[in-house]
């Protein structure tokens, strides 16, 4: 009888063997793997901007903060999501709330207007939020 092993303590009976096939379990596993590690990069999409170099070091990242990105021509965008001037303010005071402890990225094209991106700055100090940060391109030697 296939699928079965002979018992030692009784002659002539079978017991059938319970065994669970995982090949198909690990075919799905490495299939998934594939695919995540291929798909893993591409979620990394922002806004494309060209950041200024400088020497300054990198600083250590806890958490994912909240980015600000200005453009070249002057565009906002808060995360990947473009907004106007205007409605910065009462977006970061929905996020934040009373005040944010969390440290937040402003990035600005290295072209983009200064003033911009002091106004920028400025509306993100009056929402509440205390821990600025520019951010910048490691210099390359």
């Amino acid at each position: 009888m296939a699928g079965s092993v002979a018992n030692k303590g009784t002659r002539g009976r079978w017991k059938p063997q319970a065994e669970i096939n995982v090949t198909p379990f690990v075919d799905v596993m490495l299939v998934l793997l594939i695919v995540f590690m291929i798909t893993a990069p591409l979620l990394t999409v922002g806004v494309e901007v060209e950041l200024p170099e400088t020497e300054a070091s990198s600083l250590p990242a806890d958490e994912e903060p909240l980015t600000i990105t200005v453009g070249l021509n002057g565009e906002i965008f808060l995360q990947e999501t473009e907004i106007e001037i205007e409605q910065l303010i009462p977006r970061l005071e929905a996020i934040a709330g009373a005040g944010y402890e969390g440290r937040i990225f402003i990035r600005a094209d290295e072209n983009a207007n200064y003033g911009t991106v002091a106004r920028v700055m400025a509306r993100v100090s009056n929402a509440g939020y205390t821990n600025l940060g520019l951010v910048h391109q490691p210099l390359n030697d």
